[in-house]
């Protein structure tokens, strides 16, 4: 019999605003990613020196989160040597693809004890630094898709479009998330996943991004973000809705989980608190690009041998509201159930790191709940999409 990984814990950082003055903005990220190792190891008296790999997601690895990123901050923590890293970029799902290496590597025997996770310091790092504003495509795939792609903004605006998504739909799901993000921090839910970090400022406890006074009415004021003439003489069908109100926010942040082997944490005396029970990674067309999560989800269902109502949490990404809405849309399902915690409309979207992140939050939510099955999935660039269902313990 396979060995059987289990979820330990998921900690992350607070988030921050990426920007310049943001919170953590004067923080390296190999230093932001070292204080989130450090909080996990004593969180858990773990001896590092038993951790078999380091495999941390990254989007932007240039720079700063370069050389790797991973490896830096494990030896800026103080930890052993030994341990090695390697990085994950499968655009906003890469934590979360890190995740599925760790426990496979662990079902497959190579490890025993794994950190996954991911970091994304988007103010001292902005996204794109790695392409440097090359071209990313080359001429044969421009020749397969001769239209050529559009932002990730115009994809969400044709995702609203297709499904019929309206702008007062979106603005209410963005209020609704600042919502529940800020009722969970007001009920102590989000302290049990925040490492405190340190910074020249002074120590970082809470998210800066909750905005607890956001309405539905207030964001209905903000213009369309990606409105152009040209882009709509292209896309008459576009009603131009997505704004940074209803868009997940630019931010730093950093997350790990610890992943073991069952056998493992009976011998070391750690609480398995969640299992795994289905994987899947699945792409859809390139040009929407965002639409993934609904094939992802269809197929990581089939093979659990699960239905959606079986589901007591969801986590869908909510890079922008159409996203989730579009998956709503798509699956019978309580919506009280998706993103019950708040998404990263309110709490951010640290490109690398929110993979762990969301996982940390639905552990955490079906243990609040007392649920008993949770599903992670997200758009990630490229029309891909990862998911996990995990069993809590």
């Amino acid at each position: 019999m396979a060995p059987q990984p289990v979820i330990v814990d998921i900690v992350r950082s607070p988030m921050a605003r990426g920007k310049s003055g943001g919170a953590l903005s004067n923080v390296h990220p190999a230093d932001l990613l070292a204080q989130v190792f450090t909080g996990l190891i004593e969180r858990n008296r773990l001896d590092p020196g038993i951790v078999d790999d380091l495999i941390i997601g990254c989007v932007s690895q240039a720079g700063e989160q370069a050389v790797p990123v991973g490896r830096t901050a494990w030896l800026a923590a103080g930890y052993p040597q030994h341990v090695p890293c390697t990085m994950v970029e499968r655009r906003c799902g890469s934590s979360q693809q890190a995740i599925h290496f760790a426990a496979q590597g662990i079902m497959a025997g190579v490890y025993d004890v794994v950190i996954a996770g991911g970091i994304e310091s988007m103010s001292r790092v902005p996204m794109g630094s790695a392409r440097m504003g090359k071209d990313p495509h080359g001429t044969a795939f421009e020749r397969r898709y001769p239209e050529g792609m559009v932002g990730q903004g115009v994809a969400a605006e044709l995702i609203a479009a297709r499904w019929g998504i309206d702008r007062a739909s979106m603005d209410a799901y963005a209020a609704s998330s600042h919502g529940r993000a800020a009722f969970a921090q007001r009920e102590g839910g989000l302290a049990r996943e925040i490492v405190s970090i340190q910074t020249s400022e002074g120590v970082i406890s809470s998210d800066e991004t909750i905005r607890t006074e956001t309405t539905a009415q207030k964001l209905a004021t903000l213009r369309a973000s990606f409105e152009t003439e040209d882009l709509g003489a292209r896309f008459p069908e576009i009603r131009w809705s997505v704004t940074a109100g209803n868009s997940s926010q630019i931010t730093d942040g950093a997350s790990a989980a610890l992943i073991v082997s069952q056998a493992v944490a009976m011998r070391r005396k750690l609480r398995p608190r969640a299992r795994f029970v289905a994987f899947d990674v699945v792409a859809d067309d390139p040009f929407l690009m965002l639409t993934a999560p609904i094939p992802a989800t269809r197929r990581v269902l089939k093979k659990s041998g699960l239905k959606a109502l079986d589901i007591d949490h969801f986590e869908v990404n909510e890079a922008f509201a159409s996203v989730p809405l579009a998956w709503l849309k798509e699956f019978d399902v309580d919506p009280a159930r998706l993103n019950p915690r708040g998404g990263a409309i309110a709490l951010g979207h640290p490109l690398g790191a929110s993979g762990a992140r969301l996982m940390g939050s639905m552990l955490n939510g079906l243990e609040e709940t007392g649920g008993r099955y949770g599903l992670q999935t997200m758009c990630e660039a490229g029309g891909q999409a990862n998911a996990t269902i995990i069993e809590r313990l």
